[in-house]
């Protein structure tokens, strides 16, 4: 009799073992219930629905904010879970007698699994991180570049609109030091030549050009130059025909000169910040005001340069740059009210360029000429061929200048304090007895001398922009 119920227990579990369970769908999870009142957290997508399975059969089911989740019972212990606006609610199962299985926090977020795989394609190999808040997605980590950080931004703003959280950082080096070089030469070259006449007979007096005048008439006739001259070169002739008397004052004046100016200032700065830099001062301006008041304003002259770097991928560098050179011109001043107020003679650009780590760019040039002719003569007489010079002066001016501004940009790095040289480094005050004995006034430390004595070398001998004749 136990033998016959041995077998029949035997083949029943044999049957059982081998009927086919039915699989579970994939994305169903199973909530284990181990103890009646046991908290359990389940996440569901929102629009999108998930299948649990309870290990326990319940009777009753109830969901705290149906907003937020929406349930429905597919069997005594399978449940259909629906997510519907982020958030989280609470799942409540309950037994054939009233009582409390378990209590399930449903939450509900956006789905970020689409999006998290086109942030793969879009920048591979990027460490970003990406998570839901609420009905927002954050970004955290690390990026190569500003530029790549936009596009997981824009990328993110497409699936989250204005719901998203920036957290990510960009690695790398991420200051730029500008070296701008301002070079200008400037050549300027005029010439006159001029002839001037006086005579004196009988009652008739007269002169032209520079003797036009009685008292240089005086002066020619009686072998002086006038004393309005103010040429390079003048010669006086006179002679007599009878009782006429003729005075020839011929001028000539040549003058050249070369100016050349060049600044270079640098100037680092954190990518995204503006960096502001002038070598100059500021000159008061009167400023006339109601009331017939005068207030002083100030305004900068010298090296001026302002840029707002930006490195948008690995060693591009994006520049936006205001540069400029200027200096006092109190040849062009302007005398208001008793005041002199003086003009300013400024060079300047604006531009935004791209170039890479150690690379520079010519962002400004301008070539100016500049030419002035001018004659003067006695009408018809200065016509007549050869003899018309006597009544005839001229002369002409030419000025011509060459501006170039060319920048270089580099992504730097801190060092330490003495790895950095400055200037006066290799000059000391001298001793007691190299001011007095020799004269001398200042020293130069042995380290900095040969500096010193290759600098003394260098000569500026050579073409400089323009050459005139």
């Amino acid at each position: 009799m136990k033998i016959d119920k041995w077998m029949k227990a035997a083949l029943l579990g044999l049957a059982i073992a081998s009927f086919p369970v039915a699989p579970k769908f994939a994305i169903a999870e199973s909530l284990r219930i181990v103890n009646r009142g046991t908290a359990t957290t389940l996440s569901v997508p929102m629009n999108r629905a998930v299948v649990v399975e309870s290990d326990v059969p319940f009777s009753e089911l109830s969901i705290a904010n149906p907003g937020i989740a929406d349930i429905s019972s597919l069997s005594d212990r399978t449940i259909y879970v629906l997510g519907k606006s982020p958030g989280i609610t609470t799942l409540t199962l309950l037994d054939g007698t009233g009582q409390l299985i378990t209590n399930v926090e449903v939450r509900v977020a956006a789905d970020v699994t689409e999006f998290k795989e086109r942030l793969r394609q879009i920048l591979p190999g990027e460490q970003i991180e990406v998570r839901t808040a609420n009905d927002g997605i954050v970004l955290s980590g690390v990026v190569s570049s500003s530029q790549r950080l936009q596009r997981a931004l824009d990328l993110a703003e497409r699936y989250a609109p204005e719901r998203v959280s920036n957290l990510m950082s960009v690695g790398g080096v991420q200051q730029v030091m500008l070296k701008v070089r301002f070079a200008e030469m400037q050549r300027n070259v005029s010439k006159s030549l001029s002839s001037s006449l006086s005579f004196s007979g009988g009652s008739v007096t007269g002169g032209t050009g520079g003797l036009n005048n009685q008292g240089a008439v005086t002066n020619a006739l009686g072998g002086n130059i006038p004393f309005a001259n103010d040429n390079a070169g003048a010669v006086l002739f006179g002679f007599n025909a009878g009782s006429v008397q003729v005075g020839l004052l011929i001028e000539a004046l040549e003058r050249k000169g070369v100016v050349r100016t060049l600044a270079e200032p640098n100037l680092s700065a954190l990518s995204g910040q503006e960096a502001t830099f002038l070598a100059g001062g500021e000159f008061p301006i009167p400023v006339a005001q109601e009331d017939s008041n005068i207030t002083i304003e100030y305004k900068p002259f010298g090296i001026e340069l302002k840029f707002v770097p930006r490195v948008v991928d690995g060693d591009i560098i994006n520049l936006e740059l205001n540069a400029a050179v200027s200096a006092v011109d109190p040849t062009n001043s302007v005398t208001l009210n008793g005041f002199s107020v003086p003009a300013f003679i400024r060079r300047e650009t604006s531009t935004t360029v791209e170039l890479r780590d150690g690379e520079s760019f010519a962002i400004a040039g301008l070539i100016q000429d500049d030419f002035i002719d001018n004659a003067s003569q006695i009408p018809w007489l200065g016509d007549v061929p050869v003899l018309g010079a006597l009544f005839r002066s001229a002369d002409y001016q030419r000025s011509q200048t060459e501006l170039v501004i060319i920048i270089t940009a580099h992504l730097v790095t801190p060092t330490r304090g003495e790895a950095l040289a400055l200037p006066t480094d290799r000059i000391k005050p001298p001793s007691e007895k190299g001011l007095f004995l020799f004269g001398q006034i200042s020293r130069t430390e042995r380290a900095g001398s040969r500096a010193a004595a290759e600098v003394a070398k260098q000569d500026f001998t050579g073409s400089y922009g323009y050459v005139m004749d």
